[in-house]
């Protein structure tokens, strides 16, 4: 009979609902006084008013009032530990160190010596101003030539490139540039309007090298019909990405970004410790992953920082960490405004609950390099990434940076896709079965089978979409990018 109720860690005084539970049940050894929600928590002893919570083994609140054995632990009766400013001190976490089993993926080779796991065809604005006119052209060409012998023409639109000001104005132009460089796309039309300050000279100086053949540059107000203009521009790089051929290479090629939306009180208990599994595994195998939602780490981040490989990483970290806050409080907000409603819905009680469940997808290696807003992931092995826990802005970021893929573990479902490939793993049956044509792998599976048959099937899942197979959000066309912002708009 599958489990109703599971203790993450031995140390914890409550334990978690694997299903709806009734009052007067029996679970875990009390007696329940009162109905318990699937991925909700109830008390496993009396708690007393002013104790701490404890869950993954580690305090995720303090207790308001005495909670009896068998009660709902929850928003109504427990408060966050959590404050602005925290002292950080560097304690080396021993890492374990694992083998990995050989495997190939076949991969597109690009000139700079970067591979990409698509062959696609892009339109890059620098300005919202011409996001119609992308689309269209995206459009025109697709009816007029088709798509065959590559995997896609895509206009990736956003309401950015003009009056911003500063760094507000530089992280935007950064980002596209990092999606220029993409090695996803085997051709990109950077499409521009004219007078945004977003401007093309400034944008190509910035950008560096390019090869001409599969990166070419439009205005709209230099030319008379922008459209076919584009269209033509588009079929001249057509023929140039055509002749790319998937070559076999060792899976450690693979970038791999981690991220969930739309928790629920299973997130920390099936798909995030699964996807942990998966980013030692890559590791590992000498491939990188990266980890981003910066705030959805406040409540976790020393266990992170204590994993950092020397103190250099972990200065960094500290760095990382700080600056979230520090932009938390120049906005008059407090940093613990986390979860959201839907998170609380599905159990999810403080930023702690979240956080400790959320870098479980980091898995248990050793945190290699910190990559801030300027950056891109050089370095192999588990990266943490500067970045809210946005959705849209998260994935971005992650694919801005350089990763392939993302994984992307959700207990309440989305349809959301980056402009890379976005696996969305739901962490219930319940959701897989309903949403399928949203959820590409079910990690709910856990339950019934375990840990390690679940994660030989996502790893086959992984060199799947690496190989081509295309995940649920580009078999629905639901690519979006979204640009962080945080200055004035003039």
């Amino acid at each position: 009979m599958a489990k109703s109720t599971i203790i993450i860690n031995g140390g914890d005084n409550v334990a978690v609902a694997l299903t709806d539970l009734k009052q007067g049940e029996e679970h875990e050894g009390v007696i329940l006084v009162g109905d318990i929600g699937k991925g909700h928590k109830f008390a496993l002893r009396d708690i007393a008013e002013g104790e701490q919570i404890i869950k993954y083994g580690n305090p995720i609140a303090r207790a308001t009032e005495n909670i009896p054995a068998g009660a709902h632990v929850h928003t109504h009766n427990v408060r966050t530990n959590l404050s602005d400013n925290l002292e950080y001190s560097y304690e080396k976490a021993e890492t374990p160190v694992s083998a990995a089993a050989p495997r190939t993926v076949n991969v597109y080779r690009r000139a700079d010596g970067n591979v990409g796991i698509r062959n696609e065809l892009w339109i890059v604005p620098t300005v919202g101003c011409v996001n119609g006119q992308a689309k269209l052209i995206a459009e025109t060409f697709k009816n007029r030539f088709g798509t065959k012998g590559f995997d896609g023409v895509f206009a990736y639109t956003h309401p950015y490139g003009c009056s911003q000001l500063g760094e507000d104005h530089e992280r935007t132009k950064f980002i596209l540039q990092k999606m220029v460089r993409h090695p996803n796309a085997g051709g990109v039309l950077v499409l521009g309007l004219g007078c945004e300050n977003n401007q093309m000279s400034a944008f190509r100086e910035t950008l560096g090298g390019v090869d001409e053949s599969r990166i070419k540059f439009l205005v709209c107000q230099e030319v008379e019909d922008e459209i076919e203009s584009g269209v033509r521009l588009l079929k001249d790089i057509s023929e140039v990405i055509k002749r790319d051929r998937r070559e076999e290479t060792d899976i450690s090629c693979l970038k791999v970004g981690l991220k969930c939306g739309g928790s629920d009180g299973l997130s920390g208990i099936t798909a995030n410790p699964l996807v942990g599994r998966f980013s030692d595994y890559i590791v590992a195998a000498g491939g990188t992953t990266v980890l981003s939602e910066v705030p959805e780490m406040f409540g976790a981040e020393q266990l992170l920082m204590n994993r950092a490989k020397d103190e250099e990483t972990f200065e960094k970290a500290v760095r990382l960490i700080n600056d979230f806050k520090d932009y938390f409080r120049r906005n008059g907000q407090t940093v613990y405004e986390n979860p959201s409603p839907g998170n609380k819905a599905g159990g999810i009680t403080t930023l702690e609950d979240k956080s400790l469940g959320c870098t479980q997808k980091s898995g248990s290696g050793p945190v290699e390099d910190v990559v801030f807003d300027d950056g891109f992931v050089t370095r192999r092995g588990l990266n943490l990434l500067n970045g809210p826990g946005n959705d849209m802005v998260a994935v971005t970021n992650l694919a801005a940076a350089g990763c392939h893929l993302v994984l992307f573990t959700t207990g309440r479902g989305t349809p959301f896709g980056g402009f890379v490939p976005t696996v969305k793993i739901s962490t219930n049956s319940e959701l897989a079965a309903k949403k399928s044509n949203w959820i590409d792998f079910n990690a709910g599976a856990v339950l019934d089978s375990g840990f390690d048959a679940q994660l030989e099937k996502l790893i086959e899942c992984v060199v799947s979409v690496a190989n081509g197979k295309m995940t649920k959000n580009e078999v629905n066309n639901t690519r979006e990018i979204a640009i962080f912002k945080t200055g004035v708009t003039l």
